[in-house]
């Protein structure tokens, strides 16, 4: 599966990568500075964490996620 990298500066010099299935949702055309507003699955590492599963849910049984950006939501 593709996937769109995103990745977000947080406090304390860590970072925070969005991974974004652009199999099941549209690419987001997100630039440096941007400000995103987004729903997914967290899991933390020593860097910051990671958060995917922005997306809906393909076979409709766990709440999905999305990302919006501009007032557009890409799920």
């Amino acid at each position: 599966m593709r996937h769109q990298r995103i990745i977000l500066q947080i406090k304390n010099h860590q970072s925070l990568l969005i991974a974004h299935n652009i199999d099941l949702a549209d690419r987001v055309p997100v630039s440096i500075g941007d400000r995103l507003y987004f729903r997914g699955m967290y899991e933390w590492n020593e860097l910051g964490g990671l958060v995917h599963w922005t997306h809906d849910d393909p076979m409709g049984v766990e709440d999905g996620g999305w990302i919006r950006y501009r007032r557009k939501t890409y799920k």
